[in-house]
């Protein structure tokens, strides 16, 4: 069983993988073109570690504790802390002119990309219930 997990594991990684290569690379070539950020850069940048981070923290309550509910307090604190470093340093960007507005181009590939998270938490859902109920 666990063979087959971690296969999709890594078919999930590997579709977010190729799907998000693309659209970083837009999006260092309009940062290099205008010399300005778009909207919600460092705010999605810093939820990102802020996330990775904390989830190491999480695991090392839970293995601590030998409770394995604190194990999502981790990425819970990693999106707020995250969040709120990115705001902040959006805010002082924004005031000094550095941050401009999405593109449609940047919006419709936002779009996308909301259906491809969406898509594959779904498919991750599925698989996991999927999992449970076989055993």
């Amino acid at each position: 069983m666990w063979p087959t997990i971690m296969i999709i594991i890594l078919v999930i990684l590997a579709v977010l993988l190729i799907v998000t290569i693309p659209v970083a690379r837009k999006k260092q070539e309009e940062i290099k073109k205008t010399g300005k950020y778009p909207e919600g850069h460092f705010v999605g940048m810093w939820m990102g570690i802020g996330t990775a981070i904390f989830s190491g923290v999480g695991i090392a309550l839970s293995t601590t504790t030998g409770n394995s509910g604190l194990i999502g307090i981790g990425p819970a604190l990693g999106i707020g802390f995250g969040l709120a470093i990115g705001q902040s340093i959006e805010n002082k960007y924004k005031k000094e002119g550095k941050i401009r507005p999405l593109t449609e181009q940047e919006k419709k590939l936002k779009q996308k990309m909301i259906w491809v998270a969406m898509s594959l938490l779904i498919l991750g859902l599925i698989a996991g219930l999927v999992f449970y109920f076989m055993r």
